[in-house]
């Protein structure tokens, strides 16, 4: 029994909710978003939506709480949006947003130059005596992670000394050096 499946999703009055056959649209004042399903039924009234399954195979049952989830998301992404936070943490580690391109010095010979979506707002936040922060906002919940997790990947936090690129709230653990 899925019992993230069987959760009721109830919808804002800002949101509207579009089932075609295996197509869910969802419309919100941040943006428009789609999701093809399968294996499940989405039945909207009154503001609620509910998901049911279509047989009680494994498959079916590992699809119901994966697209009650994935709707939800959707849902809150129209009407919220989503935000990620990274940290640099590091000497001489800067960020600066020009528009849709990110500009990372990290450390290397040059600097990281990153086109981003659209979809994405990007913005940098440097305090005198704070690390720089980059700060991921957009109505996509998988854009946004891919994003911040790309941007990660350039400079990972290592373990001796805690610098790279880390999520804000991200515990690094940390290791003893060599020993004299």
């Amino acid at each position: 029994m899925s019992r993230i499946g069987n959760n009721p999703i109830s919808v804002p009055e800002d949101v509207t909710v579009d089932v075609a056959e295996d197509v869910i649209t969802v419309k919100g004042t941040l943006g428009e978003l789609q999701q093809d399903f399968s294996g499940v039924r989405i039945k909207v009234d009154n503001g609620i939506i509910t998901i049911e399954r279509v047989s009680e195979s494994k498959d079916h049952k590992s699809r119901h709480g994966l697209y009650r989830a994935l709707i939800n998301n959707m849902i809150i992404g129209v009407s919220k949006g989503w935000t990620k936070e990274l940290e640099l943490v590091g000497v001489g580690y800067r960020a600066k947003a020009q528009g849709q391109k990110l500009d990372l010095t990290v450390g290397f010979s040059h600097n990281i130059v990153m086109d981003l979506a659209q979809e994405i707002k990007v913005e940098t936040i440097t305090e005198k005596g704070q690390n720089p922060i980059i700060k991921l906002t957009s109505f996509d919940k998988q854009l946004v992670g891919q994003v911040a997790a790309k941007i990660r990947s350039f400079r990972k936090p290592e373990p001796y000394k805690g610098k790279g690129i880390k999520y804000v709230g991200e515990h690094i653990r940390r290791k003893a050096g060599k020993s004299a």
